[in-house]
């Protein structure tokens, strides 16, 4: 089995040290197993687990949630129905954060066009000009 060290799960996860400490800390991350001098090593199943954790950061969901989340993973099987709803709840969450981001992209596209017509009607003044 792979063991990682903390430089390398801040490097695959892009997490930083002080988070990854933190979310074994708060329960997010299952505590993690040291060696004989005390140093954490991490698990393929903590790296796997962490980018669980990154989607879910990535897009929005609270850490409450997360840790109610890894609290469903961690009673077992029985728990994938919930684990499933939490998951579509979060999934709607993201998909009208979407929603409210292509509306305020469209407000930046129109303003796009409006200065790029700016910048083509002061092309065509010196010409319009010269012709009368």
């Amino acid at each position: 089995m792979a063991v990682y060290t903390p430089g390398q799960v801040v490097e695959e996860t892009g997490f930083s040290l002080d988070t990854l400490r933190y979310y074994e800390r708060i329960g997010l991350l299952e505590p993690i197993r040291r060696n004989a001098s005390g140093q954490r090593r991490f698990t393929e199943e903590d790296v796997s687990w962490l980018g669980m954790v990154r989607c879910l950061r990535d897009t929005g969901m609270p850490i409450a949630e997360m840790l109610r989340f890894a609290a469903l993973v961690r009673q077992g099987e029985h728990t994938i129905a919930d684990r499933i709803a939490l998951l579509e709840e979060h999934d709607r969450k993201v998909e009208a954060q979407i929603a409210d981001l292509r509306q305020k992209q469209g407000g930046v596209q129109r303003k796009m066009r409006y200065y790029k017509d700016v910048l083509t009607m002061r092309a065509m003044l010196p010409d319009c000009e010269q012709a009368s």
